[in-house]
């Protein structure tokens, strides 16, 4: 994961914003429909980014659930969201390797 320099208006309210948005899609959803949270460019990165891999892992976990085997394994794919959170609760912008420059190239985010 690429990392950027931290900015120094980032507060610790948009850090467990940010961080809440991974482990808990729904966060993601509802910062974007706020109207003073998505005007934040670290709360506004992060609510993209976690939305975006919420969805790969929705879509791994699909597929790997559809054998039984699989399916176990399924789960696990959840616990990896909370190393994303982790970082964005330490105040750092980051590139998840694949999500980060697919939502960049779409002009998602700066």
């Amino acid at each position: 994961m690429a990392q950027q320099s931290m900015s120094s208006d980032i507060t610790s309210d948009d850090k467990i914003w940010a961080a809440l948005g991974y482990p808990i899609f729904p966060i993601a959803i509802i910062m974007l429909l706020m109207d003073d949270k998505k005007k934040r460019p670290f709360i506004k990165f992060h609510a993209v980014q976690a939305l975006a891999i919420n969805v790969v892992v929705w879509v791994v976990g699909v597929i790997l659930g559809i054998t039984v085997i699989l399916a176990c394994i399924a789960p696990i794919l959840w616990l990896l969201l909370f190393w994303p959170a982790v970082l964005a609760y330490q105040g750092k912008y980051f590139d998840i390797p694949v999500v980060g420059k697919f939502i960049r190239g779409q002009h998602w985010v700066a």
